[in-house]
């Protein structure tokens, strides 16, 4: 989710060691009766007559679109700087990323069924907003057509600041902002040593969720060599904060270590007076010892912890929950589908036990290979003696399997297993969507991809 901007509380009290920031971490251990689901997804708008990307200002806008939001259905409005960036309400949030991708941050919710109700409603919500303006969304993890000079800016203070350092520090960091859309899903722990096995179950298998939704082949009006190109652009964004976190593996990794390696990735900003500060490459352990060079003899107060985590990028990442963060953005069905695949295999001690028994033979290196194949190569990326196609097949079939057991029906009786049709059919198939995309490009759309605007919709109900 994207911080809202907001002061930090002067009244806050400081943080005065690293075991505060352990307890943090350890505090988001809830019983199992407690776990929750939670859905990101972000989708790209486009002006319906131009195919052009939504500016942030005009009669059909970014702007217009929030503030529709905000009036038609109740979203509180999030501010900075006399700009509407988001929304709030309840536990769910509206926030835009960098080039403009509309973003829903879901509740917490209990049950697979309810997360696909709340996108639906979203959906409807925004094409209410967005229709009359002549705005639809693409289902798509990267943007196909548009530039990075054609693709606006998002009048947000963090990402002025994220930008310039990410040209510092890796070739793809602008790509990965402006022209890239995920789809996440946020789950719960019990324990330490519950957080433990998730986390690297999660890691492990972050490349096979990877490759069963890649669908992000083209860029720039033409193909570009990759099935999920989002997931390669991951690959040179920024080392300090992203990649597989090897030392997850390492005995007694636990929450201490996840924050020595948190306060040893570089900050972005700090945010004062309604401001966000640029502390690029500055150190949170300096901050927390007072010596901050541009808040000097200030301490962080635990906002600024949170702050920091949001900013730390890696395949799964772990705050009081953990985000997995590896599959392109699709259509609906595809949004839904993310969370449940995931929520059958962590949320299910049986079939936890069985995805680890597919992975914790791999090694680092083995695990590193995987994640490099997948972006060109999907489900025929190898892994030791097998291939992704192999392992998502069972990865999938454990899932199914898991969300059986919850027993978790709606209305009409039904469990949580059909969210995961389309993904069974793909695992099944070994054909992605990146790869059915493909074969329409260079089949009925006869390499034109201004059908993709038509084609590849996110589907929003009408």
């Amino acid at each position: 989710m994207t911080t809202p901007t907001r002061d930090i509380d002067e009244a806050a009290p400081r943080i005065r060691d690293k075991r505060e920031l352990v307890e943090r971490l350890a505090g988001g251990s809830k019983p199992k009766t407690a776990w929750r689901i939670g859905t990101e997804h972000e989708k790209f708008g486009f002006i319906e007559k131009t195919l052009r990307p939504v500016p942030y200002e005009g009669p059909s806008s970014i702007r217009k679109l929030l503030e529709g939001m905000s009036s038609e259905f109740g979203w509180a409005p999030i501010i900075e700087r006399d700009h509407i960036i988001g929304g709030k309400k309840g536990m769910a949030s509206l926030s835009l990323e960098p080039g403009g991708q509309f973003e829903l941050s879901g509740a917490p919710v209990e049950t697979i069924h309810e997360t696909c109700a709340e996108i639906t409603q979203h959906l409807r919500e925004t094409k209410a907003i967005a229709g009359p303006m002549g705005i639809e969304f693409l289902g798509l993890g990267f943007s196909p057509v548009w530039s990075l000079d054609e693709t606006p800016m998002m009048p947000k203070g963090r990402y002025g600041i994220m930008k310039a350092y990410m040209e510092k520090v890796g070739r793809l960091g602008r790509q990965m902002m402006f022209r890239s859309c995920t789809v996440q899903t946020n789950l719960d722990f019990g324990s330490e040593a519950d957080m433990v096995k998730k986390l690297r179950v999660s890691l492990a298998l972050q490349p096979i969720a990877t490759a069963l939704f890649a669908n992000s082949p083209f860029a720039e009006g033409r193909t570009n060599g990759f099935l999920s190109y989002r997931s390669h652009v991951w690959t040179d964004t920024d080392p300090d904060r992203t990649g597989m976190l090897p030392f997850a593996f390492d005995e007694g990794f636990g929450f201490e270590q996840y924050v020595d390696y948190a306060l040893d990735v570089p900050m972005y900003f700090a945010r004062r007076d309604g401001k966000y500060l640029d502390a690029s490459g500055h150190s949170f352990r300096d901050f927390m010892a007072g010596k901050l060079s541009l808040l000097p003899g200030e301490k962080p107060a635990m906002d600024d912890f949170d702050d920091h985590l949001s900013t730390i990028f890696p395949e799964v990442r772990l705050k009081t929950f953990l985000e997995m963060r590896g599959a392109d953005a699709g259509p609906q069905d595809s949004l839904c589908a993310l969370s449940a695949f995931w929520v059958g295999l962590l949320y299910d001690e049986t079939a936890l036990d069985g995805a680890w028994e597919l992975v914790k033979h791999w090694n680092a290196a083995e695990r590193q290979a995987l994640r490099s194949a997948v972006p060109m190569q999907g489900l025929k990326a190898p892994i030791r003696n097998t291939t992704a196609h192999v392992i998502a097949k069972e990865a999938v079939k454990l899932s199914i399997a898991g969300l059986k057991r919850r027993k978790n029906l709606n209305s009409s009786g039904k469990d949580e297993t059909g969210f995961l049709a389309e993904l069974e059919e793909i695992a099944d198939s070994g054909i992605t969507p990146a790869e059915r995309w493909l074969a329409m490009y260079h089949g009925p759309w006869q390499r034109d991809l201004r059908l993709a605007f038509k084609d590849a919709l996110i589907h929003s109900p009408r």
